[in-house]
């Protein structure tokens, strides 16, 4: 990574560490060189969902047991019947020369994190007792780009221990509206009290 982008990316408030974070960080460098980025994006969106929908491709880059040169065939013919570009090819060549499929979700999700942070936009991670309709998310996007003075990518999730409300973290800050959490604090406040 040239020293220029490290020191953007410091100044910038991101934090990428570890081993995703180098991979995305050098991938992400390379799209933005070809002003491909938007095209890398929506291929590794692509390979994500494949990821999550075929057992067999998870098993294939989980694990230890398959050797080298089968990943490389198996996920060169992938690559080849998704019709990815020379660039994330290439890429998923090398991870997998270097044997770190294993991490591809992580790579993934760490260049989409370096992405929406270039295009200036803030991630927030929405934790629900129920899944959200398209109006309330459209609702909430809305009301936290408001908060927050730009646009907002909501990621969902539904946990139902929460049993109502939600709980919201952006960036650092978490608001946590979420009945259980509301119970909990009347249960602390009834045992301070009785």
């Amino acid at each position: 990574m040239s020293s220029e982008k490290a020191e953007n990316i410091a100044s910038e408030n991101i934090s990428l560490s570890g081993l995703a974070g180098r991979y995305a960080v050098a991938l992400f460098e390379l799209a933005e060189e070809s002003n491909l980025l938007d095209n890398v994006e929506e291929e590794l969106n692509a390979l994500n969902a494949l990821l999550d929908d075929s057992a067999e491709l998870k098993a294939l880059t989980t694990s230890p047991i398959i050797s080298r040169a089968n990943q490389m065939l198996a996920m060169n013919e992938m690559v080849k019947s998704a019709g990815f570009s020379k660039t994330v090819k290439n890429f998923i060549g090398v991870v997998t020369e270097n044997r770190r499929l294993d991490q591809l979700s992580n790579i993934i999700h760490e260049f989409n994190r370096m992405l929406s942070h270039h295009r200036g936009e803030v991630n927030a991670s929405v934790v629900t007792a129920h899944k959200l309709d398209k109006k309330q998310l459209d609702a909430l996007s809305a009301k936290l780009k408001s908060m927050v003075g730009s646009d907002v990518n909501v990621e969902t999730e539904v946990d139902k221990d929460l049993l109502g409300g939600m709980v919201v973290r952006i960036g650092s800050r978490m608001i946590d509206s979420s009945l259980k959490t509301k119970l909990a604090n009347l249960e602390a406040t009834m045992k301070e009290v009785g």
